[in-house]
């Protein structure tokens, strides 16, 4: 998503936004496996806006992708991460009690950035409805640029605390 959004906005501002709604169009049937659309001539105010909210929605995409990965390094890998010592772990002085209760504090955040990500899915889904002429909501728009400046507000207070 968000290498194509990159291009596609680049298209929209020079004009050539016709391949890119073609990729989109692809990957929305292809892909998702959903229905085809009638082919149209979008307006290149619909793929400049389509464009920007998609680059938005994959920069917020990849902080859910980033705690799928550290569940998958700290919870379910987590034995074989960190060698120990396990005094002061959660769950320790054990191997296989620090490795159990990282999977288990870890599952619940895994889950919710689970549905953060379909949730990002579903926007991104009546977003693209846009490129075929469709009408999309008033609240689409406010809502992703409300969920990007939460989702940067979010990763700034992360990397504060680290």
């Amino acid at each position: 998503m968000l290498p194509l959004s990159l291009v596609s906005l680049f298209a929209a501002v020079i004009g050539r936004q016709r391949w890119t709604v073609a990729s989109w169009r692809w990957l929305r049937t292809r892909l998702l496996d959903l229905p085809a659309v009638p082919e149209g001539r979008p307006r290149t105010r619909a793929v400049a806006g389509h464009a920007m909210g998609s680059l938005l929605l994959g920069v917020m995409a990849v902080v859910p992708l980033g705690v799928e990965v550290l569940w998958l390094l700290r919870a379910v890998l987590y034995g074989f991460v960190d060698s120990g010592p396990y005094d002061h772990s959660w769950g320790g002085p054990t191997r296989g009690g620090a490795w159990v209760a990282h999977f288990l504090i870890g599952t619940p955040e895994a889950l919710a950035g689970l549905a953060a990500l379909a949730g990002i899915a579903a926007l991104h889904q009546r977003l693209t409805a846009a490129l075929d002429g469709a009408r999309t909501p008033r609240w689409l728009m406010p809502t992703v640029v409300v969920a990007g400046l939460a989702t940067a507000l979010l990763f700034v207070a992360w990397t504060r605390q680290l």
